[in-house]
This record gives C-alpha cells, sequence and structure tokens, in this order.
C-alpha cells in the first residue's frame, strides 16, 4: 500500500513539475544519429519556439560543425550564453518507434545527458509512430521532461510535420502556462 502511493505521490510530482514552466528561452538541443536530423529538428524547433515568443537559439548557432557538444559547458560559453539571455536548455530526442514509451525517470543533469548520444535517427522504416522526448533543463538540472508520440507516418518528412501539428496542442502549453 505505502509503495502505490509513493508511486501516486511520484507521478503527481512530476506532472506539477511538467506544468507551469513560463518557458522564456532555451537553447534547443538535438540528440539524433544523422546530421541532418539534428539540424532539421533545430530548426524546427527554433521556429516553433519563436512563434510562441519564446527566445530560442539552436545549437548549431553556439557551436561548431561536428563539435562535442560537451563543449557547451565550457565557462566561456556558458558567459556568452548568459550575457545574451539564455539560461535554459531544451533536449530533443527520439525516445522509440513504438506506442507505449513513457518519459523517462532518470534526473539525469545536462552533463550526463550530453555525454551520451543517441542511435535513433527521426524515422526509421517500418515504423508507424516516433516518440519524441522533451527535457527541459535549468541551471544544468532537469525540470520537466514530456514525450510526445507521432502516429501514422511514413517518411521523415510526415514525421516533421505531425510533430509541428501535435507540439503545440499538446506539450507546448505546459512550457507557456
Amino acid at each position: 500500500m505505502k509503495f502505490i502511493l509513493l508511486i501516486s505521490l511520484a507521478l503527481c510530482t512530476q506532472l506539477l513539475r511538467a506544468q507551469n514552466i513560463k518557458l522564456t528561452n532555451a537553447v534547443v538541443i538535438t540528440q539524433f544519429d544523422k546530421e541532418e536530423d539534428r539540424y532539421a529538428m533545430q530548426a524546427l524547433m527554433t521556429d516553433m519556439l519563436k512563434g510562441y515568443q519564446i527566445k530560442a537559439l539552436p545549437l548549431m548557432n553556439v557551436l561548431k560543425q561536428g563539435e562535442d557538444p560537451q563543449h557547451l559547458l565550457n565557462d566561456s560559453i556558458q558567459k556568452v550564453l548568459l550575457e545574451k539571455g539564455f539560461d535554459t536548455y531544451l533536449v530533443v530526442n527520439v525516445r522509440g518507434y513504438d506506442r507505449t514509451f513513457k518519459p523517462s525517470e532518470d534526473t539525469q543533469t545536462l552533463a550526463e545527458l550530453l555525454e551520451t548520444t543517441s542511435i535513433y535517427h527521426i524515422y526509421r522504416d517500418e515504423a508507424t509512430s516516433v516518440s519524441f522526448e522533451f527535457s527541459i533543463y535549468k541551471e544544468g538540472k532537469l525540470i520537466s521532461r514530456q514525450v510526445l508520440r507521432c502516429g501514422n507516418v511514413s517518411d521523415r518528412d510526415s514525421v516533421l510535420k505531425r510533430l509541428r501539428k501535435r507540439l503545440p496542442k499538446k506539450v507546448l502549453p505546459s512550457w507557456i502556462a
């Protein structure tokens, strides 16, 4: 009984943390195997956030092409970003190609997350849905994590189109509330 109560409390805490973020700025970091997927998703997310008056900067405008994302944590880069008004990081990656994925319970720091690599692509043949995970970090600590499933996809472009349609309805309202 205590176990069920603890799980319920943890889920409620996670839901409350996922709401009322008041996202005002974000450096958009995407973790995909293919470089063109990273750039496409950074451009898409930056464009969508700016449409909601959220100051956004893609990682490709911060680091040189091919540079290790860990360099984002260098003091000099952090100082420049803070001077430009960026103190929040939005990390986007694919959680999987199934309908059953939930947000990860792992509370990795931004440094730990940047150390990991992704083997996933935006789209995979024979997949009919893609689950994206959005993790928001402030001061290097996780403040929100949400999963958005995009179903009925047939190629890379349909995934991006579906994400552009579903994100404002399902995830963005909790970021701008």
